[in-house]
């Protein structure tokens, strides 16, 4: 006989009144994480048009938080994912476990480059081909 199972102790039985508080903190604490990411969207839009990427990082955490968190949320960003596929597809690398920062970053310069300027001042491209033949 294992010695490890003989000295355990056995496991009391929860009443429902401890399972509905337990569902009630998990509730409160579900939607103070939502208004968290809330404010921190928020914070990321108003730091956005400052020099400096700390927009970003904040608006991709506060979107993370919200979205693990809040299954209306979840399915809106679903409805606008399907809806803007081509708008939605660099937030959702950021949003992976490990997310793709540099690549995320270099692939919005790229559009923006291609918004902005007319296609002889784009300069980025050439850069990125540029540095490729100075590898080989």
């Amino acid at each position: 006989m294992n010695v490890s199972v003989a000295l355990a102790m056995p496991r009391a039985r929860l009443s429902p009144a401890d399972d509905l508080a337990r569902e009630i903190v998990a509730r409160f604490l579900r939607v103070i994480l939502v208004v968290i990411g809330l404010v921190l969207i928020a914070g990321g839009a108003l730091i956005a048009p400052l020099p400096g990427p700390l927009g970003l990082p904040l608006t991709v955490v506060g979107l993370m938080l919200v979205l693990r968190n809040s299954f209306k949320a979840r399915k809106q960003f679903v409805r606008f994912q399907h809806a803007h596929p081509k708008l939605v597809f660099p937030i959702r690398r950021l949003l992976r476990r490990e997310p793709e920062v540099v690549l995320v970053a270099w692939q919005q310069v790229l559009r923006i480059e291609r918004l902005i300027m007319p296609r002889r001042w784009q300069m980025a491209v050439r850069w990125r081909k540029s540095l490729k033949r100075r590898r080989r």
